[in-house]
């Protein structure tokens, strides 16, 4: 699997990155290391979870970052993989803070979880207004300059936001955000639509990491849990709009072009954009992983992309 520079952190990742939201409580351990197990075998490296993963799925949080630690452990493989894992929203008992002493308590409880010495990527997880971004940085900076974090990322963050954080950490001489992870897929909300918890990229988002190119922008749910393509599933209210009808029926069209899945056209088209959103995938079988993957033998030619881009409601 090809590599791509993770912003300015001199950290190459792989161009599909492995979201673990699932593993340990939806998907249960043998399952999950059978899915970890196919992602290293295609050369993926980057696997991305969260303290609280995953809570929300009858858990306690937590359970994601154990069943990866345990796989590590078992594979012998931690010194080739990524690893990133976040604080900050909704962990059990600590809620949504970013203050010092919960930073702190959380990371050493990451670690002791994932079965390592240090985390290769750690995310602020949602933007908390209310804490002082200088505390959460300064944090993040004690704990990097340890070594146990290799690079910062921001998840859930608006561009000014970002461009605030980054200027205090540049001031300061701290290690500043390299990446956002957003909510991003091929359609796009309506317009007026905002959501403070999860807030989907927008153009000002998409501005900011064209002209910053030492700000990675990262994708989750990029694939809509399958409601591209799965009859039971149904594409969220949010994108339900006549521009989007539109762009599904390209997006269908291109796939069926390139004899490809709308998923793996709409990974692809994210990978050939500008700026490059780095997809997360997630997967619940070897069948939709395997799908996923395939997205990276997919070439857009440049009519494709630009009927792609262009697509809109009138």
């Amino acid at each position: 699997m090809d590599v791509i520079a993770l912003g300015n952190s001199h950290i190459q990742v792989s161009k599909l990155c492995l979201g673990a939201v699932n593993l340990g409580t939806k998907v249960d351990k043998e399952h999950s290391f059978a899915l970890l197990d196919r992602y290293y075998e295609a050369g993926g490296r980057f696997i991305d979870t969260a303290n609280n993963y995953s809570f929300f799925y009858n858990g306690k949080g937590g359970e994601s970052e154990t069943v990866i630690g345990q796989w590590m452990k078992d594979r012998g493989n931690r010194e080739e993989l990524i690893i990133a894992t976040k604080v900050g929203f909704n962990a059990p008992q600590v809620g949504n803070s970013l203050k010092a002493e919960v930073i702190r308590s959380e990371f050493e409880g990451s670690l002791k979880r994932l079965g390592t010495e240090y985390v290769d990527l750690y995310y602020a997880h949602k933007d908390q207004r209310e804490d002082p971004l200088e505390e959460t940085l300064e944090t993040f900076h004690r704990i990097h300059r340890k070594g146990q974090i290799r690079a910062l990322g921001c998840s859930n963050y608006l561009a000014w936001r970002i461009a605030e954080a980054r200027d205090i950490s540049r001031q300061r001489g701290w290690p500043g955000y390299c990446c956002v992870q957003a909510k991003h897929t091929y359609l796009r909300p309506r317009s007026g639509a905002f959501d403070i918890t999860h807030p989907i990229a927008n153009d000002d988002l998409f501005d900011y990491c064209r002209s910053n190119h030492d700000v990675l922008m990262l994708a989750y749910s990029p694939t809509l849990g399958g409601a591209y393509q799965r009859k039971d599933r149904e594409i969220a209210e949010v994108y339900r709009s006549r521009e989007n009808k539109v762009r599904l029926s390209v997006l269908r069209k291109v796939a069926r072009e390139l004899g490809a899945t709308p998923i793996q056209v709409v990974l692809a088209w994210m990978l050939a954009s500008e700026p490059i959103a780095l997809p997360l995938i997630t997967a619940g079988t070897i069948e939709q992983l395997d799908e996923n993957l395939a997205s990276l033998d997919i070439e857009l030619d440049s009519g494709q992309l630009e009927a792609l881009n262009a697509a809109q409601g009138r």
